[in-house]
């Protein structure tokens, strides 16, 4: 008999949520943008050009804002196992939005990655749902279930 198939009995490794999976790509993602922004914004400085309403020419405040919400994104890429971390992220999207205010080029890319955590909230739970559906409908294989 081939181990490719589970039998009835056997136990078989949870797949964990694509909820969990899509956000925290998404975030950890977005992270990287966001440090991509503050280097934007530095190399800006003192420029007239490509500059938003808001400008500095304090490279530790750009930096350290940036850094400090892509350290943000990072934390709460690891929290979407969590709703706190899935609200966090949600709040998140409009503070990297923001960061069009610095970089106005940036705001393309900005609503773009809000599109992808729209996305993935949406595809997420649908996906969960459907294996749970699919769990229900065949017991014998669902990870986590006794064949007791």
């Amino acid at each position: 008999m081939s181990k490719d198939r589970p039998v009835p009995g056997d136990r078989i490794k949870p797949k964990p949520s694509a909820l969990v999976q899509f956000t925290s790509t998404v975030l950890a993602c977005e992270a990287f943008l966001v440090l991509f922004v503050a280097l934007s914004a530095f190399g800006l400085r003192g420029s007239p050009f490509g500059r938003g309403p808001v400008q500095t020419d304090s490279a530790a405040l750009i930096w350290g804002v940036g850094g400090g919400i892509a350290l943000l994104l990072l934390v709460l890429s690891r929290l979407t196992k969590r709703p706190a971390g899935i609200v966090g992220g949600t709040i998140a999207q409009v503070v990297v939005v923001a960061t069009g205010l610095v970089v106005p080029l940036a705001f393309v890319v900005n609503i773009v990655f809000a599109v992808l955590w729209v996305m993935a909230l949406r595809l997420g739970i649908r996906v969960d749902r459907e294996r749970a559906a699919y769990d229900a409908e065949h017991p014998d294989t669902a990870p986590n279930l006794d064949a007791s």
